[in-house]
């Protein structure tokens, strides 16, 4: 007798809501939340359920309490035993690979990855009378099997390429795929996912046409970035240079120039096709506040009803991917506000932004910020460009209503202050009175993707803030960086001048690597947060000059000036008090260090233990 298939919708809560409509009686014995796999895929509804059910493996896009932002020059975490130190300390093992996001855990990936050939499979014998619908399906299910093998193949390189679901006694051992194989599996699903998508309506929220085309614009252009052109990685890498399987990690031969070219078009047709993103368009450099209104908007992704944020931002193709959050269901990432703010409105500081970042971000008329300049260090945070205010919380910042009558004017406090032979902390320090155990030891608390809505008070209300997987400035910046790479350099300038336009910065005029340079701090600062700089320093092969440093920390004082009369309670003012500004370098949350190894993460141990191919094919460094 042949077996019944069950499809298990544990993970498919949407399936259930199918039937909150229709109660069939109480006499009806079938489970409502498992199905015969053949009647899964005999029921339009069903089936749309079960792929709702494959955006599960998105879990909370980047807004987990530990991000790998902390992973990078950044920001640092703040709490200890979560195993980011063991990363960043190079201390990563096949035994003990340290932190690991849910979109880096292999088992995590396979297991939907298994739900997305599940899918595959059942749609293609589905019985459901509905053509269009089957479509839309399979381009769902195709594009995102494409997409969380892109998450696997950029941090492990060549992985092994599941494309069916295993019954019952199989042998379930599968040798890893070279990275080309990989890549050019993730690049054809891309191009069927558009195919069948095209034209199709989709909800907010789902992948897209679109989508597809922006997944393969990213993945030609990690193809032909350093990192995977062999000959240039084993130039810079003796680790990389020594690995017995090369091409696991990139392509061992080929036309680079080609994959420059292919990485080019790929991301032109996003741009042609997606018509414009938020404010793109513009000829000449808004106004600061402007610049600021449209970061905000960017940042807050349509999700805030603070007055600045301009919800019209969900009807341009800025965000092209999101991870949206529910009003109707509790996620943990509607609280990012409360893992990422200050201790002083009683939140928890998780990864906050080092000085390095900080620095990087120009002064409003385009010029580097200095320390050597003694204005600019006497007042490091005014006549900064626009986006620094909406990344960042620093000392004087204001920000919600604190609720304390310790702090009337609302503003962060990461600084001491001596008044009258008396210092106090800062209300948001580790010396301060509120959960000080939670405070920066930075100087900064993040700003960026926190609904500054001041009804969210203390950030313990739940937030809508979309999570970007893919907007179209990422494409605009693959374009850009290709056209550098060809030698392009006219055009690489226009569509870059359109990003700064929109923040506010006067035209860039370089050319050749200095250009390459300012694109790459532009990305720098445009995208943080949004995960990207731990992929785009290891690509770049920049990653032991960024990562592999001390931190830096801000030291902030102030000193109430003689003959002036102390406020109470305290609360900035430059009047009143001489303010000095110390960055200082120091190891003492982490040791931080960089080893080739870590281009890469180690396939786990007991990983290798099942899969017997998978012996003797660990990434390099960890043999």
């Amino acid at each position: 007798m042949k077996k019944a298939i069950y499809i298990n919708t544990l993970f498919l809560l949407a399936a259930s809501l199918v039937f909150t409509a229709c109660n069939k009686g109480f006499l009806d014995t079938q489970s409502q939340n498992r199905f015969p796999a053949d009647v899964t895929w005999s029921d339009g509804n069903l089936a749309q359920a079960f792929i709702n059910g494959l955006y599960a493996g998105l879990y909370e896009g980047g807004f987990q309490e530990e991000m790998l932002a902390s992973l990078t020059d950044e920001a640092i975490f703040t709490h200890a035993g979560r195993g980011i130190n063991t990363v960043n300390e190079g201390n990563l093992n096949p035994s003990n690979p340290g932190f690991m996001d849910a979109h880096t855990e292999w088992g995590n990936m396979y297991n939907i990855i298994r739900m997305t050939n599940l899918a595959v499979e059942g749609l293609a014998t589905a019985t459901f009378d509905n053509p269009a619908l089957k479509q839309k399906l399979e381009g769902e299910a195709r594009l995102l099997r494409a997409y969380y093998y892109h998450q696997l193949l950029r941090f492990y390189g060549g992985i092994p390429l599941i494309t069916k679901s295993y019954k019952l006694n199989e042998d379930y051992s599968a040798a890893r795929n070279t990275y080309a194989e990989v890549s050019d599996f993730i690049i054809k699903e891309a191009d069927a996912a558009y195919t069948l998508l095209k034209d199709k309506q989709m909800q907010r929220g789902d992948v897209s046409a679109l989508t597809a085309l922006a997944l393969k614009s990213r993945q030609l252009l990690y193809d032909a970035s350093d990192l995977h052109d062999m000959p240039t990685a084993k130039a810079k890498s003796a680790v990389l240079a020594a690995y017995g399987k090369p091409e696991l990690l990139g392509f061992v031969s080929g036309d680079r120039k080609a994959r420059w070219t292919a990485a080019r078009d790929a991301a032109k047709k996003v741009l042609d096709e997606a018509v414009a993103g938020y404010k793109t368009n513009l000829a000449a450099p808004v106004s600061f506040d402007q610049a600021k209104k449209n970061y905000l908007s960017i940042a807050m992704g349509g999700g805030s009803k603070h007055p600045d944020a301009d919800p019209a931002i969900t009807s341009t193709n800025e965000s092209i991917f999101e991870r949206t959050f529910s009003r109707d269901l509790d996620e943990g990432a509607q609280q990012h506000g409360l893992r990422q703010g200050p201790n002083g409105y009683n939140n928890w500081a998780g990864n906050t932004p080092i000085e390095e970042l900080v620095d990087d971000y120009v002064m409003m008329d385009g010029t580097k910020f200095d320390w050597n300049n003694p204005a600019e260090k006497a007042d490091p945070y005014v006549n900064r460009e626009a986006r620094f205010y909406i990344c960042f919380l620093y000392d004087g910042a204001p920000w919600k209503p604190r609720g304390r009558t310790e702090d009337p004017a609302n503003e962060i406090q990461t600084g001491s202050y001596t008044m009258n032979g008396t210092t106090i902390p800062g209300l948001d320090t580790r010396l301060g009175p509120i959960e000080n155990w939670n405070g920066s030891f930075t100087g900064y608390y993040f700003r960026k993707f926190v609904d500054p809505d001041p009804n969210l008070r203390d950030n313990s209300g739940r937030q809508y803030i979309p999570w970007p997987f893919f907007r179209y400035t990422e494409a605009m910046f693959n374009y850009i960086e290709a056209c550098i790479e060809l030698g392009e350099d006219g055009e690489a300038r226009t569509w870059l001048n359109k990003i700064r336009f929109r923040a506010g910065l006067p035209a860039v005029t370089e050319s050749g690597d200095a250009l390459r340079q300012r694109y790459r701090l532009e990305k720098r600062v445009e995208m943080v947060f949004e995960e990207q700089r731990y992929f785009d320093a290891r690509r770049w092969m920049i990653a032991p000059q960024t990562l592999g440093r001390k931190t830096t920390y801000i030291q902030v004082r102030g000193v109430l000036k003689p003959g002036a009369t102390a406020p109470s309670p305290y609360r900035k003012d430059k009047t009143k008090f001489d303010y000095t500004y110390t960055p200082v370098e120091t190891n003492s949350l982490e040791n931080r260090i960089w080893l080739d190894k870590m281009y890469y993460r180690p396939i786990r141990l007991d990983e290798i233990q099942k899969n017997k191919l998978l012996d003797g094919s660990q990434n390099p460094g960890y043999e």
